[in-house]
């Protein structure tokens, strides 16, 4: 008989949220890239550390944050339908999982999905004061703005 797998009393939350954008999956999955963000995320910012390709990509590294540096990692890639990353910093590790789905009339549906998991004790209180709410406002701000890039070229400004 095997002894039990240790268990831990680390704090965990999972969100989800559902974007509605009127473009192909194959217009949107290309945008979803550190390098491509800085097109349609007016304050977007980040350090690449490593592609082959100069875009995102399966591997694919970089950093973002100013005091509080968080690693990034593209864990799958599969495009236009799918996405995953995993992003770390001292505090906490989050799972990113972005699902691109074409609707009839040409739009599309993206199933975002983001479990965080506290690394220690202040990691414990970051993810308790998290809040289900602020994630479906950062997701529905990005669709805004996805939508308006897709329909103009240009980046829209939004106040934080």
């Amino acid at each position: 008989m095997h002894p039990s797998p240790p268990k831990t009393d680390r704090a965990r939350l999972r969100f989800s949220e559902t974007q509605h954008v009127s473009a192909t999956p194959e217009a949107i999955f290309p945008l979803l890239c550190p390098v491509r963000e800085y097109d349609w995320i007016p304050a977007w910012g980040c350090d690449l550390v490593y592609t082959e390709s100069g875009l995102a990509e399966d591997g694919c590294v970089f950093r973002t944050g100013d005091d509080v540096k968080d690693t990034w990692v593209v864990s799958r890639y599969e495009p236009p339908r799918r996405i995953s990353f995993v992003r770390v910093n001292p505090l906490r590790v989050i799972r990113y999982d972005i699902t691109l789905e074409p609707d009839d009339d040409g739009s599309t549906r993206l199933l975002w999905r983001q479990e965080i998991t506290a690394l220690d004790e202040a990691g414990d209180a970051h993810v308790a004061a998290l809040r289900e709410e602020d994630f479906a406002t950062l997701i529905k701000t990005e669709e805004r703005m996805l939508e308006h890039y897709l329909k103009t070229g240009e980046a829209l400004h939004v106040e934080s």
